[in-house]
């Protein structure tokens, strides 16, 4: 009889025991190892446990290869669909990405249009496109196209239409046309995005161009001349436009003219570009202020004023098509005595605060409350700044930071905003930039 040993299936054991084991059976000498044992018939057993892949269904061990690559493919759909979730995110951060445009003056030591990239409050270089003069920039609704004028003389191209490209940051020159008049110091687009306002300074002018599908600009459609003088004998001998700005119902065109005094008001069709006198045809400002620069409240029927001449704020209502005055209010700090020379002014994008530069010798930026019942403005302070000659300053879309632009000290600076008290701080971030006049934010 042979017994199969437990401990392995090839060991065998004799018919007999072991040494030391009594058994009526003959005695065997040795255990034997290792021989086969002989074939026999077994009864049919159960196939084996199925294999499991990711607790999807049964597969027999016949099916493994298929298993695996089932397996593989499984993996390799997992990691292509997370390639493309990183693709699309990063292809979004990039399309959001926010740049700074830095319009010049190129007599001293700039070249042109400069391009910044802008991420919590620090600004790094990214490309420059030399041309002369560009001292005011628009951006197109849709952030495709940027519009410069040149503040030259009318006998030159003075406007250009540039290509934006978000991805490398960079402008590319469509074409130039000429404003119609001697140094431009504005230009404007209107919210459709068809029509481009420029304001010509020396020339007491402005004309309207429309822009080609392309972003390019045809010749001007209209130029309207203004008439007259104001009181001061030095610098309203004639009329001065120095900014043209859409109503925000883009029904209405608001030319600003320091020479004359007025808020001019110009009935706009924003298909065809005809611009018409409106039944009120214009806001008479403070004589001898020097009307210069108007900003809307972005959500309540309100513009305000910056006089450069007086440093006065007007505050206007907008209703039926009409500016009407219902406050006058200085930007100055209380008790300085030098020179008067207002620039910028803008609201902040939560309609809370208002912010105003002031030139001279104040080098400040009036900081004003705006009710939110009435729009009545309360200056709570005049923060000085770290440069001179804050011709212009912009608040970023996120309301965070406000960036002033020194003519004077040849670079740009930026300062927190805080939200809630609309006071600023400095970040401690500033670069240099040959007499910067403007900056736009594009994305």
């Amino acid at each position: 009889m042979k017994i199969v040993c437990m401990l392995h299936p090839r060991v065998l054991l004799s018919e007999g025991v072991m040494k030391g084991r009594s058994s009526k059976r003959k005695r065997s000498s040795s255990i034997m190892f290792n021989r086969p044992i002989p074939p026999t018939k077994s009864p049919k057993k159960d196939p084996p446990a199925p294999v499991r892949f990711f607790n999807r269904p049964s597969l027999s061990r016949s099916a493994i290869p298929g298993a695996a690559f089932f397996m593989y493919f499984t993996v390799m759909k997992h990691l292509l669909t997370t390639a493309l979730i990183m693709s699309t995110t990063i292809q979004g951060f990039s399309q959001a990405k926010q740049y700074l445009l830095i319009g010049t003056y190129t007599s001293g030591k700039s070249e042109g249009i400069y391009v910044y990239s802008f991420d919590n409050g620090k600004c790094e270089p990214v490309s420059k496109l030399a041309t002369n003069n560009p001292s005011y920039l628009a951006v197109s609704p849709d952030n495709k196209f940027v519009y410069a004028v040149h503040e030259e003389g009318k006998d030159k191209p003075n406007v250009s239409s540039y290509a934006f490209n978000n991805q490398s940051g960079t402008l590319q020159l469509l074409n130039q046309q000429n404003t119609q008049g001697d140094h431009p110091c504005y230009v404007s687009i209107d919210k459709s995005g068809k029509w481009v306002a420029a304001g010509n300074y020396s020339g007491g002018n402005f004309s309207l161009f429309p822009v080609k599908e392309d972003g390019g600009l045809r010749p001007a459609s209209q130029t309207i001349q203004h008439e007259g003088k104001g009181i001061d004998p030095k610098r309203q001998t004639k009329p001065y436009v120095h900014s043209t700005v859409f109503s925000p119902d883009n029904k209405h065109l608001f030319v600003q003219d320091l020479g004359l005094d007025k808020i001019f008001n110009y009935n706009f069709d924003s298909k065809t570009g005809e611009l018409h006198p409106a039944a009120d045809p214009f806001t008479t400002t403070n004589p001898g202020g020097g009307p210069r620069h108007l900003d809307f409240h972005p959500t309540q029927p309100w513009a305000y004023l910056m006089e450069e001449m007086s440093g006065n704020v007007v505050a206007l209502k907008y209703h039926h098509g009409i500016l009407d005055t219902f406050q006058t209010i200085s930007a100055i700090a209380k008790g300085y005595t030098g020179d008067i020379g207002s620039a910028d002014i803008h609201v902040s994008p939560d309609g809370k605060f208002l912010y105003a530069s002031n030139r001279g010798q104040s080098d400040d930026i009036a900081i004003f409350k705006i009710d939110q019942r009435t729009g009545k403005l309360t200056l709570i302070d005049n923060a000085k700044l770290n440069g001179k000659g804050p011709r212009n300053f912009s608040i970023d879309p996120t309301g965070r930071f406000l960036l002033v632009a020194y003519q004077r000290s040849d670079k740009v600076e930026v300062y927190n905003r805080n939200a809630r008290t609309g006071l600023l701080t400095p970040t401690g971030n500033e670069f240099s930039v040959g007499n910067p006049v403007c900056l736009k934010w594009i994305k």
